[in-house]
């Protein structure tokens, strides 16, 4: 009996070569992996392909209506020996195709000939090549959809019922070899286990696994297309929530210490605030408040827009548990940010920030900075600070995460820019507390509500979408240099303007200097239809040469300095406080300034090469200006083509500043193995149906579905299959990446 564990194999009759093809190409090693490899898309079998003017070389293929087939004989040129070949010729909604059959035997000539019968409808794929004013198809391959049983595609036509499924394939394995099989397995699996409960079925309303399955692979129209596919989606999702539903269940079982106040430091700071905190602030403020005052650890993510006050709310969520008698930690990403946080922090707190230093005020907690460039003896002083507990708040890198830091108390973990960090990097701060501390995960890059509750489900998520007082706007252009060289010359000009109106500005280069990129940055190339990195044309601007060339040429006089990560720490801080300072005019620098860097009189934001950045990260480039009530301007300088990938990037960052909108562009533009895969978690996404943008209402609906079953059967005893299946996910590497929230 076949099922769905059997080997792959035992649904292949003789073709050894399409069974290995199957089982090593596509990695399918039992009948179940078989089933539920989907069709990608759907063609219809009475309807001719809309072809455009093909390129010739490329493969294509198409869905045409045989109008010629014939049989010819010829002399084979190596063995002299008669042959014979079947022209065929096809038309499409689009240009007339020819192709020729080639066999050295008359029979199988005929029969040919007989297959590809005038008026039959079939699909035809091969190399688009001209001939004269003929297009023809090279090495063709074809299937036959009305054939005879008798034929040879004659039992998958007998499957087909007015769709023609198109599946993922390899290299000398057609689509119509999978689903020549899949039907054969169909056939003879007696049942397949459904991992639905009957209630959520109805619930939902979705199908059985069988018929899903049958409709999937075999649909008679569309809609049974999106049934089927509606049922898939839905198991995805439900496996998925249940996996983070588990594990949000797991940390509330995590004892933690309530931290709810009592000191006096958090009520002393909101006194001196001169400004009143946005509504969001509050809301925000108000969850994060009643998450410290759980017995349980909190695990929540704020996200906003650049400047939108995400590290105001994260001091005052420090200061509430300093206020309790613990500590904070405040990890950043780069030295650059963590100076930048402990300057901001400590000029908000002012005299708050000097517990137990003369002129310190009654109620005032320590501060302390934690990096890798510290002298020996900074050091020893902040690691003593914190042991003790003198520092109530300890801001730092990498170094934060060391064996010789401990913490007296360690309540909170504050992980600003979480995208930067990995899970080890994490758990290794949290360890360094004897009872599971808060987290509170920041970031500026938006995520679609989907997105994070996918990549990031086991936190709670707040937003804050609003602006504070003082935010002015930004007007972005796109200097395109492909078509316009000379404008280049325009945005020097409109920078030396800015500084002659006694502002400053940045200018951000994708490269230090030749080909030395800043650490930890990528290029964003262009790909081409299959995929493939597009070179780049042109030499990358270069911080080092751009600083010598404009010193010398269109911003002589002007104070010009650079920053990047190859300087010595102290250098980069001396660079930044001076900019911070007015002392330079124009900061030449790599994406070091993307995060965190504030400087209320910088107006203007230059990116060259800007096609090489990617959304989010233009989006964070051009929240640097603008920040002192002044106006500001982004400007995008790019020899990408119009119409290119890389332009229509370029195009949606300037037309608009909404964070949101502009992720979901993002997302949309990149594959979805790079949205949960590798660049975002260091594992492959394996979701096979669902899609998080476009599958938002499944995604939602699966997240109260996995909640509602949680709660009655914690175990899942009454769902064993669901149960096993979650299982797997949870020691599969594809739920590495949701670790990462």
């Amino acid at each position: 009996m076949i099922s769905v564990d059997s080997p792959v194999a035992s649904v292949f009759g003789k073709s050894h070569q399409k069974r290995k093809l199957v089982h090593d190409g596509l990695g399918l090693e039992s009948v179940g992996d078989l089933l539920f490899h989907f069709p990608r898309r759907y063609v219809k079998t009475n309807e001719l392909s809309a072809v455009a003017e093909p390129v010739e070389g490329e493969s294509l293929s198409v869905v045409g209506r045989i109008t010629a087939s014939e049989v010819k004989t010829f002399r084979d040129r190596r063995t002299r020996r008669l042959s014979y070949r079947v022209e065929v010729r096809i038309t499409t909604d689009g240009p007339d195709f020819s192709m020729s059959f080639f066999t050295p035997h008359q029979g199988q000539a005929e029969k040919e000939a007989a297959r590809m019968g005038v008026g039959r409808f079939g699909m035809f794929t091969g190399k688009a090549k001209r001939f004269g004013r003929t297009w023809q198809i090279a090495q063709p391959h074809s299937v036959v959809f009305d054939a005879d049983v008798a034929d040879d595609d004659g039992g998958l036509a007998a499957s087909l019922r007015g769709l023609l499924p198109v599946y993922p394939v390899t290299a000398r394995l057609y689509s119509w070899d999978v689903q020549k099989v899949v039907q054969t397995a169909l056939d003879l699996v007696e049942e397949v286990p459904d991992l639905l409960p009957d209630d959520v079925r109805r619930d939902q309303g979705l199908l059985d696994v069988m018929t899903a399955l049958r409709w999937i692979h075999g649909p008679d129209d569309f809609e049974q297309v999106g049934a089927a596919q509606k049922r898939f989606r839905f198991e995805e999702a439900l496996v998925t929530q249940l996996v983070l539903a588990r594990r949000r269940a797991e940390q509330r079982a995590q004892g933690a210490r309530a931290r709810t106040g009592g000191g006096g430091l958090l009520a002393a700071f909101d006194a001196r605030l001169p400004f009143e905190l946005t509504r969001g602030q509050r809301e925000v403020g108000e969850q994060v408040e009643a998450d410290l005052a759980r017995d349980h650890p909190m695990h929540r993510l704020l996200q906003g827009e650049v400047g939108s006050g995400k590290t105001l709310v994260a001091l005052r969520a420090m200061l509430r548990v300093v206020d309790s008698g613990g500590q904070a930690a405040l990890l950043a990403p780069t030295e650059v940010l963590a100076q930048q946080h402990y300057r901001s922090i400590g000029a908000m707190l002012g005299d708050l920030a000097g517990g137990g230093m003369l002129g310190g005020a009654a109620e005032a907690t320590g501060l302390a900075l934690l990096t890798g460039s510290l002298t020996r003896a900074q050091r020893q002083e902040a690691l003593l600070r914190a042991t003790t507990g003198e520092a109530g708040i300890v801001i730092g890198t990498h170094a934060l995460l060391e064996g010789g830091v401990e913490f007296a108390d360690l309540g909170l973990v504050v992980v600003d820019e979480q995208h930067r960090f990995g899970v080890e990097q994490r758990a290794a701060l949290t360890d360094k507390a004897g009872t599971p501390p808060h987290v509170l995960v920041m970031t500026a890059t938006p995520i679609p509500r989907t997105v994070a509750m996918t990549v990031f489900g086991d936190l709670e998520v707040s937003v804050l979408s609003e602006l504070p007082a003082g935010r002015a706007t930004i007007q972005t252009t796109v200097v395109p240099l492909a078509e316009q060289p000379h404008w280049v010359d325009r945005v020097w000009e409109r920078v030396r303007e800015e500084v002659a109106a006694g502002h400053q500005a940045y200018v951000v280069c994708p490269r230090i200097s030749g080909d030395v990129q800043e650490q930890g940055e990528t290029d964003q190339l262009d790909l081409d239809d299959d995929g493939n990195p597009v070179p780049a044309k042109a030499a990358l601007t270069a911080v080092t040469e751009l600083v010598e060339e404009l010193s010398s040429g269109p911003l002589a006089g002007l104070r010009v300095a650079e920053l990047h990560g190859r300087m010595a720490p102290d250098d980069k801080d001396r660079t930044m406080r001076s900019f911070a300072a007015g002392d330079v005019d124009v900061l030449v620098s790599t994406t070091v300034v993307e995060v965190g860097v504030d400087v209320a009189n910088a107006t203007t934001m230059v990116l060259m090469d800007a096609d090489r950045f990617g959304v989010s990260q233009l989006h964070q480039l051009r929240g640097r200006v603008g920040r002192g009530g002044l106006p500001g301007l982004c400007l995008l300088v790019s020899r990408a083509e119009a119409g290119s990938q890389a332009r229509e990037r370029l195009d949606a960052v300037a037309a608009t500043t909404d964070g949101f909108e502009l992720s979901r562009v993002d997302l949309e533009q990149r594959r979805e193995g790079d949205v949960l895969g590798a660049s975002q978690s260091g594992y492959r996404s394996s979701l096979r149906t669902l899609r998080v943008l476009r599958d938002e209402k499944t995604i939602v609906a699966a997240r109260e579905a996995a909640e509602a079953l949680l709660a009655a059967d914690p175990g899942l005893s009454g769902a064993p299959g669901l149960a096993a299946a979650v299982a797997d996910l949870e020691r599969s590497g594809h739920s590495d990446f949701m670790e990462k929230a």
